[in-house]
């Protein structure tokens, strides 16, 4: 007696509707363990990748499928019976435990992230890893560093973190309980946002001066740094700076992200101009990821929501005229504009010009290319990157949770990515927070009145 083979099951989702799609890039982090109880099976190698793979094929199968260029469209697939599982490598290193920590803190992406090939997505080239890591061992057994890299067209940084949280979780459960099949994760591992088409009014329109078209034979779909070295200062807001924050916010009538970002862009503003007087007349731009989950009723367990960039722009000199309270109500402004309506207007202005696009594309054509406003030159740019509420420092593979994470370089001028520290809670602020500032390598923070104070001391 024969059994026939299971059919071959195909599942496909278009990508085209989701904003990472604008990234075309691989984005990395890299998550520092240390070996406080000197356990001998540290991080087992085969362990992290048996449990991968287990949740990527049973809990988020888009991560162990393939992009697909197709017609006008760009589809994630994925099938029953065969896998892109994410790839892992392993290393280990005679250096100690310190020199290894100022390894991450220095973001040597060489020695510590995992080499990726294009993140560009063609008709010609399909085969893209979804995730890729590297795993660091000493031969003290004294630390782990996890590189972990994700092409950002499949997820946005919540959808990440969730799928970190959840893969931790996975791997801390399979330890030594090699036979088991069912996990408890913390996070429902929901991949696609929710469904929003009935926010959309056809009566209403908007700008979207979030974006902008470029020529495409100009444009390659990743970030450029420019002419100028774009370097990273690290600031750290202490306790005491985040309940001032908080107090003037009140005072405000903001929350306090807005205020930290009024604070980012006041800063960094009066900074340029005081280096430069003749660029008082041109531009300075204020942009931000939204995620509007609570203003839409969309739950905190969905891991992927609805998230798109606004942005408002004044001179540099308006900027440097106003007060605090006033900017940061600017940028109150600028995150309320992000209502249902607002967003679901924004996918469908990408949509139809991102299927030109491959259109385009298809028919050997050069047009026009969508990239984020803030990708343009400006005499003066503010991209507020928040991260603080991510589970980033949850993720505990069996040995206690990570001593450091550090975020992706971003060489991108204005880039301002607001980061946890290990202990900090955003519901109470009990710990440092960290904010990553990316801008040329002349600018001198510590000669700004703003930002100075918040200047983190060097690991050496």
């Amino acid at each position: 007696m024969t059994t026939d083979a299971p059919e071959t099951t195909e599942t496909r989702f278009s990508i085209l509707n989701n904003p990472s799609y604008l990234y075309q890039v691989y984005s990395s982090y890299m998550l520092e363990y240390k070996n406080n109880l000197n356990t001998d099976e540290f991080f087992n190698p085969e362990v992290l990748k048996k449990s991968l793979n287990i949740l990527v094929r049973k809990y988020y199968k888009p991560v162990a499928g393939w992009f697909q260029a197709h017609d006008n469209d760009i589809d994630v697939v994925y099938y029953s019976d065969k896998f892109n599982d994410p790839p892992i490598s392993t290393q280990v290193l005679d250096i100690d435990y310190k020199t290894l920590s100022r390894h991450v803190h220095n973001n040597n992406i060489d020695l510590l992230i995992p080499a990726t090939p294009s993140a560009a997505i063609t008709y010609e080239d399909n085969d893209i890893p979804m995730i890729l890591v590297k795993a660091t061992y000493l031969k003290s057994n004294e630390a782990v560093v996890l590189g972990v890299t994700y092409h950002h067209s499949l997820m946005d940084g919540t959808a990440f973190w969730t799928f970190m949280a959840n893969w931790s979780a996975l791997c801390k459960q399979l330890h030594g309980k090699s036979d088991l099949t069912e996990f408890d994760l913390p996070h429902p591992p929901t991949f696609e946002f929710p469904n929003v088409s009935h926010l959309r009014n056809p009566s209403k329109t908007f700008e979207h001066s979030e974006y902008v078209l470029v020529d495409a034979d100009k444009c390659v779909m990743k970030f450029q740094p420019g002419t100028e070295k774009i370097v990273v200062t690290v600031l750290e807001v202490s306790v005491e700076q985040q309940q001032t924050l908080r107090q003037q916010a009140r005072n405000c009538n903001v929350s306090f992200t807005e205020m930290l970002s009024a604070v980012l862009w006041k800063g960094t503003n009066d900074m340029r101009l005081q280096l430069n007087p003749e660029i008082g007349s041109g531009l300075s731009l204020y942009s931000c990821a939204v995620n509007p989950r609570a203003r839409m009723g969309v739950s905190n367990d969905v891991c992927a929501s609805p998230t798109t960039h606004t942005s408002c722009e004044q001179t540099v000199s308006e900027i440097a005229a106003l007060d605090l309270c006033d900017i940061a109500q600017l940028v109150h402004e600028a995150i309320g504009m992000c209502t249902g309506e607002y967003l679901i207007s924004s996918f469908d202005f990408l949509l139809k010009q991102r299927r030109q696009e491959l259109d385009d594309e298809r028919n050997n054509r050069i047009d026009k290319k969508l990239m984020l406003v803030y990708v343009c030159p400006k005499a003066v740019k503010c991209i507020a990157l928040s991260s603080r509420t991510f589970p980033i420092y949850t993720t505990d593979y069996g040995f206690g949770t990570p001593t450091y994470v550090r975020p992706p370089y971003l060489p991108f001028d204005g880039c301002m990515r607001i980061w946890p520290t290990p202990l900090y809670d955003a519901r109470s602020s009990n710990a440092p927070l960290e904010v990553y500032v990316s801008l040329p390598e002349h600018i001198d923070l510590s000669k700004s009145p703003l930002l100075s104070q918040f200047l983190k001391k060097s690991m050496d």
